[in-house]
């Protein structure tokens, strides 16, 4: 099988702005709705300024902790986190 040059034929092919758009295509320059989308909670609080509340001191303590290596990973808060944020969505997908 012999593959011929092909840099010929894309170098005669028109500029994309004088190409034709396909049958249906919008040609407007507003983009199109194409999917919707939910904001968390988490993220429409901090839209609002709520982001800046926090516990600084336990941050602190955590940081800490992380340091000297005695902070301890919860796997069962974890886990039923997971499983909360799985029911939230998976209910929000139903409705």
């Amino acid at each position: 099988m012999k593959i011929s040059n092909l840099d010929n034929k894309i170098a005669t092919l028109p500029p994309v702005s004088e190409r034709k758009s396909a049958p249906g295509a919008s040609t407007s320059a507003q983009p199109q709705a194409s999917a919707t989308v939910d904001i968390s909670s988490a993220a429409q609080a901090a839209a609002l300024g709520n982001e800046g509340n926090f516990d600084a001191a336990k941050v602190e303590h955590m940081t800490q902790a992380i340091r000297d290596g005695s902070f301890k990973v919860n796997a069962d808060t974890i886990a039923d986190k997971l499983i909360q944020n799985a029911r939230e969505q998976l209910s929000k997908t139903y409705r």
